[in-house]
């Protein structure tokens, strides 16, 4: 039966499973997951408190269920700008509840007008729906799937549009009701779409959720994690994706091979502790020392590439060779030591690179296998350098 109590029974269990299934993410360490527990959380109760209407005590039922229903919005509000890493506390949020609040108390025990509290009260909920749903729909990061982020929007703002609708309604005097468990098929209507609207966003919540992991896993499976630069499979099929592109726009590419000088030294005198700091140190350096659509990945051990689109062979040995003068004003420390490369008599980091520009008919291994001749050219000469092949 489609009792208006029974359907706030069924919300709350509904809720209830958000939490669990919520709270089962949480061990992934996720931002935002804590907040839309505690928003779930305080939903059940709000809920259950607003179901308990007919025994009385409005104090609990109207005013404490209300007040505790807008702060879980909030909470989710606040979940998801936490989760895309914004200031997660929104000030005029708690204005708004301190509002909602005054106008339960006026509108139910000064002057009394369901119309005008469910007015407020749907107001308030219009409101920070449309936020979550704006906010899924701008801070979706671009190189992810849009279904999460789409599902979180269309859910939001389908409660948004239900609780504006709904305050238009009962603060035109449109719907005459004197209570908001009436048996009414109009009231039965607004319950049902709020059993919809809650747990359709705690589902939200839940992709959201499972697509940060995946990234997470994306981002293992196509990083090396000490150097930041990408895998040796992450690179081959980004450069050989952007070597056709360019290909195909006439644009000219170019590819260095860079390794670091007297490497085995290091680790074999100072430990591999030391060599990661190496390798942690030269990541740093070329990856702020590069532009972002430069493809920067780790072949093995202390080989590396760089891959250039729209950039000349000389424009890119100038480039490598600015890294090379920052590499060597880097002093590297194992222990609380520095060390000097056996060769280099130095502290700095050094490193000698290959670079060469691709031909009209080359394929990616080919220009891979020039400027891989090219960096045992410079290796020959004394390492530390950078030559064109």
């Amino acid at each position: 039966m489609l009792d208006p109590v029974n359907i706030l029974l069924v919300t709350v269990l509904s809720s209830i499973m958000s939490v669990a299934i919520l709270g089962s993410l949480r061990p992934a360490g996720i931002p935002g997951v804590g907040r839309w527990i505690s928003a779930y959380a305080m939903a059940s109760v709000a809920i259950l408190l607003a179901g308990l209407q007919r025994l009385g005590m409005p104090i609990l039922t109207i005013f404490v269920a209300n007040t505790l229903l807008a702060l879980a919005v909030v909470h989710v509000l606040e979940g998801c700008r936490q989760f895309f890493g914004l200031k997660p506390r929104v000030p005029l949020a708690y204005v708004g509840i301190v509002a909602l609040a005054a106008g339960i108390v006026w509108w139910y025990w000064v002057t009394p007008s369901l119309g005008a509290r469910v007015a407020v009260v749907s107001a308030f909920h219009a409101a920070i729906y449309t936020s979550i749903g704006w906010l899924a729909l701008r801070c979706r990061p671009p190189e992810r799937p849009v279904y999460s982020y789409r599902f979180v929007t269309l859910a939001a703002w389908l409660g948004a549009f239900a609780h504006a609708l709904r305050g238009i309604m009962y603060g035109s005097d449109f719907v005459t009701q004197h209570g908001l468990l009436d048996y009414t098929p109009l009231n039965v209507a607004w319950l049902t779409l709020g059993i919809l609207v809650l747990p359709a966003l705690s589902i939200g919540m839940v992709l959201l959720a499972h697509d940060r992991m995946a990234e997470r896993l994306e981002r293992l499976a196509n990083q090396d994690e000490l150097t930041g630069a990408l895998t040796r499979r992450a690179f081959l099929a980004q450069a050989g994706a952007l070597l056709e592109a360019a290909r195909g726009a006439a644009q000219r590419v170019t590819l260095a091979i860079v390794d670091i000088d007297h490497f085995k030294s290091i680790n074999d005198r100072y430990g591999h502790a030391a060599g990661d700091r190496v390798l942690a140190q030269f990541g740093r350096i070329v990856k702020g020392g590069v532009r972002a659509s430069d493809v920067f990945g780790r072949l093995g051990g202390e080989e590396f590439a760089l891959f250039f689109v729209d950039v000349a062979r000389e424009e890119a040995v100038a480039r490598l060779d600015e890294l090379r003068v920052l590499a060597l004003s880097v002093r590297c420390s194992a222990d609380a030591s520095t060390f000097e490369h056996e060769e280099g008599g130095h502290g700095g980091l050094t490193f000698s690179a290959g670079v060469d520009e691709l031909r009209e008919e080359d394929t990616l291994a080919a220009l891979m296998a020039r400027a891989d001749t090219a960096l045992y050219v410079a290796k020959a000469r004394g390492r530390d350098r950078v030559v064109a092949a």
